[in-house]
């Protein structure tokens, strides 16, 4: 009778304790001077790492990336999860839930893949912490609520663009970005590729963008890709 095989363990990561990777973020329609902006959040994730005697062993900033992005679409943030499944950090500290993700399945994913793995995750303003079942609830509210004003946003976006578009107002800037830089991007996004690897890809053949910049970031690209010279070449104009 052959014998069963048997069962492997999941391999244990050791991670220093009281250590964490910090995460910061601000999308495109935000001032960085605010208090929303890169060096508040660093500001605040530093005195409360302070208070709690932990060592942040890395930081990881996407600037002018949407909370809507998904986490794994997200370069920075898709390094700071990497640091934390290597056993870097036990913990993943950012400023509040909305700089993390604005979809609750998104935070509830991300919830989850800590508990898979052994870390944790915190908030600075004090609003997480998953310790406790109360807690868990919480990130889970908390979660719903940031999908929701993302959602009331979007919908207050769009009807005041409609008003003005009835009123004959001229709806977008004029792009300069050359016509073959568009093409490309929408031909390798009608090829299936995801906003990361494109932005990879500029990056990597040292294509500038709009404004001369030397980084393309994925929502550079997604913005690219529904703006209306992507329209133009799709339609054939």
């Amino acid at each position: 009778m052959a014998e069963t095989p048997k069962r492997r363990r999941r391999r244990t990561v050791e991670r220093p304790a009281d250590t964490a990777v910090a995460y910061l973020r601000v999308s495109t329609e935000e001032q960085v001077a605010s208090g929303a902006g890169l060096d508040g959040q660093r500001t605040a994730i530093e005195a409360y790492a302070a208070l709690r005697g932990w060592t942040i062993t890395a930081w990881f900033a996407d600037d002018g990336v949407s909370g809507t992005v998904a986490p794994s679409e997200r370069e920075q943030l898709s390094a700071a999860l990497q640091a934390l499944t290597d056993g870097r950090a036990s913990t993943l500290l950012f400023h509040r839930p909305d700089r993390l993700a604005r979809k609750a399945a998104d935070l509830l994913d991300l919830r989850d893949q800590a508990e898979r793995e052994g870390w944790t995750i915190v908030s600075s303003d004090g609003s997480v912490d998953l310790a406790s079942p109360a807690g868990r609830m919480m990130f889970t509210v908390l979660g719903g609520v940031a999908e929701m004003e993302r959602d009331l946003i979007s919908a207050r976006t769009r009807e005041a663009l409609a008003a003005k578009k009835a009123a004959g107002v001229r709806l977008g800037a004029p792009s300069v970005l050359p016509a073959e830089v568009v093409e490309r991007i929408v031909t390798e996004v009608e090829a299936g590729r995801g906003w990361t690897a494109i932005a990879a890809g500029l990056n990597a053949d040292g294509v500038p963008t709009a404004r001369g910049g030397v980084k393309w970031w994925p929502a550079t690209v997604r913005k690219v890709a529904g703006g209306q010279d992507a329209a133009k070449h799709q339609a054939g104009l």
